[in-house]
């Protein structure tokens, strides 16, 4: 397993993968925080640190990185469908639910969601209350709004 931190505007990133690929994105609250020294990151970590540099520079708001996760089948097709949601939409999470045809599971796709590995990479972000409402994300509802205004932004400057 290889590891590295990663600064963004709304907090320390731990990336975690493998030569396979990415296996986590999470935000880091431990700053002492210790990685291995004199790690040989594979291509995709130094990669994700490109891509999520654009990403935050409004350069991109969506992600092409391998990735190498586990979780349980109804997890990972979950989280394969929250590849579908185009940046700056959301759904909702009896939406999700419906799209890939288990409806009346948003409760199931919420608890996929709050186990979601690769936050950002996955955008779980994009996956709200059934009233419009932001609910849940493991790196806190600020960080929702802010990802959600982040991508708007970025769509708003592709416009022009």
């Amino acid at each position: 397993m290889y590891e590295l931190l990663y600064n963004s505007p709304i907090g320390l990133l731990l990336v975690k993968g493998s030569q396979a690929g990415i296996r986590s994105v999470q935000f880091q609250t431990d700053h002492s925080y210790h990685l291995a020294q004199d790690q040989q990151l594979p291509d995709c970590m130094l990669e994700a640190v490109e891509q999520l540099t654009d990403y935050f520079c409004h350069q991109r708001n969506s992600f092409d990185l391998p990735l190498d996760l586990s979780g349980t089948p109804f997890q990972q097709t979950v989280w394969k469908a929250l590849l579908n949601i185009p940046p700056g939409q959301t759904l909702s999470y009896g939406q999700l639910a419906e799209r890939i045809g288990a409806p009346g599971s948003a409760r199931a796709v919420g608890m996929a969601n709050a186990q979601n590995p690769c936050l950002i990479l996955l955008p779980c972000h994009r996956v709200i209350g059934s009233n419009g409402v932001l609910t849940g994300y493991a790196g806190g509802l600020l960080r929702k709004q802010w990802l959600l205004q982040h991508e708007q932004q970025v769509l708003q400057l592709c416009l022009f």
